[in-house]
């Protein structure tokens, strides 16, 4: 069960909230549509549902909140909008990120790809796919977790009616299963014809809280169609002839020449258009929302044959009747409305179907408590996923077959996970895996590393040509006129879209729990950087050196006898870089951020530092290993006493000195900014 108790978004700028005091309730084996005009607050809502955006008002999924679910990603299934995701990833390797997000086994990405019919499109690139194929990949990014909540915004905008009809048939095949679907729609036909359950909102406040038939019986009415150059005469006259027959007919004119005529037929608007020689454009009779007859829905007193009075917190208006409308009578569920009041936290999941309407969660009977003991009462997930996948062959079903379906199996122990009390997991699942398919997803990373060893092997080439540079120096591919070697440069960039890409396609989510600035997931990526580093370097070395055999021969190449030194010095400087540009790219969230942090090491910070250095000094740090193992209890042996020696050397050259300051900094300010960010959410 999903409850919104009060939900109100921060008002900006003097103006009045997207949200306002909405409060309603999905239940589970049900789809729920929240229906209401562009503008009108819904898409707002779902975000204040899941903490993406600033408010008051809390929702709790079966009894918790969001930030006490353990797993949120097993939880609730999101999409908001378009599919977040590098364009140059492949639809298999986007899902199997996310079920390394999700904490997921990687096979369940091959499942979902056959359930929503993308079984030969694996190696698809996001970039390249089709609205229709992009829905499909975001409903199965949705399902990875197997969650038992669905929160859709607008999921069938753009998608042909054949595409439409499959996706509302995945989502009831869902929601037979004993999960809870809350999607929004601006079509009010279509919520009539494709969810069980209609909340309507206006101006970002209730409207109605009806089933679908009594939504269909209230809120919608034959009306016909009209397209004219002339509608305000047409309207008119149309009025005029209604009053002198007593006829209850309204009319209703749109922007443009568009007009709408409630309580007539095409006879009749046709006939008094030939009369008066009214050119038509369009006649035609459909169903279509009952007019509302004020812009800005007030607080009404319920209509004739209403039980339920709408509490004074919530402000409700009464749903809108035309002239023809008939008042529901007492038993219908036409103006069902949840009590506003927070439900308490129960100790055990709540059982959604025993809850009584407008009250909070109710106990849990004994057998609803026994079926969440057996496993074995919930169908296998194979078994799911061919109902699943065969929901979009019978959703051609008539909405009153579809309608009649039971609310299936109470979920199991498998989905009661994301209710069970204990800490909530912040970030990815598996950090480690994640970021290793990150990294290795998208076609940057390795025509970054080809670039930087094509660089560096023709720059080795040139300034051995010269024959002016140390034999170290020409390795490095380091002249004098770049501020850094290739590999360095490189190693930066490997860094910077590290964390720039977690911010330019956010896969994600803040309220889900899987927090880009995580401590688990820098360790990750500072891990992973690290070893892409190490490689690029040990990379450019070999080729670089084979690149001088090639061209002068082996016998001019002698191996310097500080060998060791040296490769530790050039690691160090390359790991540096990359890891400067992942916090920096962390800190500014852009992976140019990142980049022009690397280059300000030798262009700002070295000439600094350099300068501090060359002081005259009146004492010397000379010695300082030796006093170091005098004071430490276990004595080190004498190999990492030259180890120490040789990091202190570094740390003495200008640029080593400059990355390690850059590298604190960087670090401070990640953590910093990072715990600001989250005390502001």
């Amino acid at each position: 069960m999903l409850q919104a108790i009060g939900l109100t978004s921060t008002p900006r700028r003097n103006r009045p909230p997207a949200v306002d005091d909405l409060t309603f309730e999905a239940l589970p084996g049900k789809v729920t549509a929240l229906l209401g005009p562009r503008g009108s607050g819904k898409s707002a809502a779902l975000r204040l549902m899941l903490g993406l955006e600033r408010g008051r008002g809390v929702t709790y999924f079966r009894g918790r909140p969001l930030h006490r679910v353990a797993h949120p990603l097993r939880e609730v299934g999101v999409l908001l909008g378009d599919l977040p995701g590098h364009p140059a990833r492949t639809a298999r390797g986007q899902l199997r990120m996310l079920c390394a997000s999700a904490g997921v086994p990687v096979a369940r990405a091959d499942e979902l790809l056959d359930v929503v019919g993308l079984a030969g499109l694996e190696d698809q690139r996001l970039g390249t796919l089709s609205l229709g194929m992009e829905r499909r990949l975001g409903l199965a990014a949705a399902l990875l977790g197997d969650p038992h909540t669905l929160l859709l915004d607008e999921p069938t905008a753009g998608l042909s009616p054949r595409e439409a009809t499959w996706l509302y048939g995945l989502l009831r095949a869902h929601a037979a299963h004993g999960g809870t679907v809350l999607c929004t729609t601006d079509d009010p036909k279509e919520a009539a014809r494709t969810a069980d359950r209609v909340v309507a909102v206006a101006a970002g406040r209730l409207v109605a809280d009806q089933d679908a038939t009594a939504f269909a019986r209230t809120r919608l009415r034959p009306r016909v169609a009209v397209h004219t150059p002339h509608a305000a005469r047409l309207a008119a006259l149309i009025g005029r002839e209604a009053r002198a027959a007593r006829r209850p007919v309204e009319v209703v004119t749109e922007a443009g020449n568009r007009l709408y005529v409630y309580g007539g037929d095409c006879a009749v608007v046709g006939e008094t258009a030939f009369r008066h020689g009214i050119l038509l454009h369009r006649l035609a009779e459909e169903t279509g929302p009952a007019p509302d007859p004020a812009p800005h829905p007030q607080p009404l007193e319920p209509h004739a044959g209403s039980t339920a009075t709408p509490p004074a917190s919530t402000a409700r208006p009464a749903p809108l009747s035309g002239p023809d409308t008939p008042a529901p009578g007492p038993a219908a569920p036409a103006d069902h409305q949840p009590t506003p009041e927070p439900a308490p936290e129960p100790a055990s999941d709540p059982a959604p179907e025993s809850a009584s309407a407008g009250q909070g969660p109710a106990a849990p009977t004994p057998d609803a408590r026994a079926t969440r003991r057996h496993p074995s009462s919930r169908p296998p997930r194979r078994a799911r996923h061919r109902a699943w996948a065969g929901a979009g062959a019978d959703a051609g079903a008539s909405p009153g077959a579809r309608t009649g379906a039971g609310p299936g199996p109470t979920p199991g122990p498998r989905q009661g996970a994301g209710a069970a009390a204990g800490k909530p997991r912040r970030g990815p699942s598996r950090p480690l895996q994640y970021e290793l398919r990150r990294i290795a997803g998208v076609p940057s990373t390795p025509l970054l590393i080809v670039g930087t060893l094509a660089v560096s092997a023709v720059l080795a080439v040139l300034m051995a040509r010269l024959g002016r540079a140390p034999l170290p120096t020409v390795l490095a591919a380091w002249p004098e006129l770049l501020p850094l070697p290739p590999a360095a440069l490189g190693a930066g960039l490997l860094g910077a879209f590290s964390y720039g890409h977690e911010y330019r396609y956010p896969v994600l989510q803040a309220a889900l729990g899987a927090v880009p600035r995580r401590f688990g997931l820098l360790v990750a990526k500072l891990a992973v950087t690290a070893a892409a580093a190490l490689l690029l370097a040990v990379a450019v070395a070999v080729v670089d050196l084979e690149a001088l055999r090639l061209v002068y021969g082996g016998a001019l190449i002698p191996v310097p006898a500080n060998w060791p030194g040296l490769c530790a010095t050039w690691a160090g400087l390359v790991v540096g870089c990359g890891w400067a540009g992942l916090l920096a790219a962390g800190v500014f969230r852009a992976a140019a951020a990142g980049l022009a942090a690397v280059l300000a090491v030798p262009v700002v910070i070295a000439p600094l530092v350099e300068r501090t250095i060359t002081v005259p000094a009146g004492r010397s740090i000379a010695g300082l290993p030796q006093r170091l193992r005098e004071l430490a209890l276990p004595r080190w042996p004498e190999e990492a006493e030259r180890w120490l020696t040789g990091a202190l050397h570094v740390l003495a050259q200008p640029v080593g000195a400059a990355l390690a300051l850059s590298l604190t900094t960087l670090l401070g300010a990640f953590l910093i900014s990072g715990r600001l960010r989250s005390v502001q959410g």
